[in-house]
């Protein structure tokens, strides 16, 4: 690159001084405008490299990203949340929404939680329960100002309160929405599966117009917001990746369960494939500009690793 004269010439009075400073000016002027195309490349180059991740001018805002506990669900096995674990070690079950605050007033919910009596049947012991749309309350939001509401799976305790916040669109995988909407049979075996509330709940909203389906992987849903296929925690399961300021985070919801299913590298316990799974948390790791945020699902040292602001509540980047 060719450099700017600078050469300092002698200077005896103010006016002289003014006078240099402009001719300074001037050469500068003569270099840069020709190449500021060039000098704003190496900028932006450089800004792209600080999370290593392909930054680009045109990126979104940054989230805040925030756990929301609605309950726990005590003394679980974790040999049903890892595979091969012991099975009397135990642990707190930590229910959680997540909420992803973003521009222009966009607050984009990551499930939903569940609030339907008979659920309670299903989490049977759950401790300091609060229903979802009270819960994001803690952060100030109420249940109509949630824009979005992407449904990761179609587990009762992820969709079943979709319904509580009225204006907001909701996201999940095509396939994981006919799948289980139309091919899923009650237990009891009879009927069809919309007889289920929570999926009769999606169904209806679809009708109503505020569902859409994601069709496949890596899908930019929301500027800044993106989903991904392949946890098989159920049929079509998904994830979220979500810019931050410090980087891509990746709520991974039920595609992984607990911190310890990363550090050891074993898939969920429930899984309808564990080699995916294992190819989803690998997947995952690059994703996330750091291991540290990449967000399980049920793992109560979530709120620990981020503790604050507290009352239920962790701000995750």
């Amino acid at each position: 690159m060719p450099t700017v004269a600078t050469a300092q010439p002698r200077i005896d009075s103010r006016e002289e001084w003014l006078t240099a400073r402009r001719e300074l000016l001037e050469k500068e002027k003569e270099f840069f405008m020709p190449h500021r195309r060039f000098l704003a490349l190496i900028v932006m180059t450089g800004v792209s490299g600080l999370y290593g991740q392909g930054a680009r001018a045109d990126e979104p805002p940054p989230y805040e990203v925030y756990a929301v506990r609605y309950g726990t669900l005590p003394g679980c096995p974790v040999s049903l949340l890892v595979q091969g674990a012991e099975r009397q070690r135990k642990v707190d079950l930590a229910m959680t929404v997540w909420v992803l605050k973003g521009p222009d007033k966009r607050t984009v919910l990551v499930d939903a939680g569940f609030y339907r009596p008979q659920f309670f049947k299903e989490f049977e012991g759950i401790a300091d329960y609060t229903r979802p749309d009270r819960a994001v309350g803690r952060l100030g939001i109420r249940p109509e100002e949630v824009t979005d509401v992407i449904v990761t799976h179609m587990h009762s305790d992820h969709v079943d309160g979709v319904d509580l916040f009225p204006k907001a669109t909701v996201w999940i995988q095509k396939d994981e929405f006919n799948h289980y909407t139309r091919e899923v049979k009650p237990p009891s075996g009879k009927g069809a599966p919309t007889e289920l509330d929570d999926v009769s709940a999606l169904v209806k909203l679809n009708t109503e117009g505020r569902v859409r389906l994601v069709d496949g992987d890596a899908k930019e849903i929301i500027p800044g917001v993106t989903v991904y296929t392949g946890g098989k925690h159920t049929f079509a399961s998904q994830y979220v990746g979500v810019n931050t300021k410090s980087g891509r985070m990746v709520v991974a919801s039920d595609n992984v369960y607990l911190y310890e299913n990363l550090d050891k590298h074993v898939p969920i316990a429930v899984t309808l494939d564990a080699k995916s799974n294992l190819a989803a948390q690998d997947r995952m790791r690059k994703l996330a500009a750091s291991p540290r945020l990449i967000i399980p699902g049920h793992d109560p040292d979530v709120f620990v690793r981020f503790p604050k602001p507290g009352n239920g509540v962790a701000r995750l980047d």
